[in-house]
């Protein structure tokens, strides 16, 4: 079975971030809002999107709605992957 871009982010998130468990992560959940992740997750986000999925993201990209949700983030993966921003 493949993994998809999802399942990779959010076994990160559920990794990195304790919240996550604690909230019983869902690919919809805000993940800012809810307190799950913060301004400094998001650079280890970043990161992790980076090195795994060989994309590299700008500081222009670092808007809320590229990093709301597991199911945005690997949106915005996914368009990074195939040459649109």
């Amino acid at each position: 079975m493949q993994t998809t871009a999802t399942d990779q982010i959010r076994a990160f998130v559920l990794e990195k971030f304790p919240q996550a468990k604690k909230k019983n992560l869902r690919d919809s959940d805000k993940l800012l809002e809810s307190g799950i992740v913060d301004s400094l997750g998001i650079l280890d986000l970043v990161a992790f999107l980076e090195s795994d999925f060989q994309v590299h993201i700008s500081d222009e990209e670092l808007l809320p709605e590229n990093f709301q949700t597991v199911e945005a983030i690997a949106q915005f993966v996914e368009r990074k992957r195939n040459g649109a921003a």
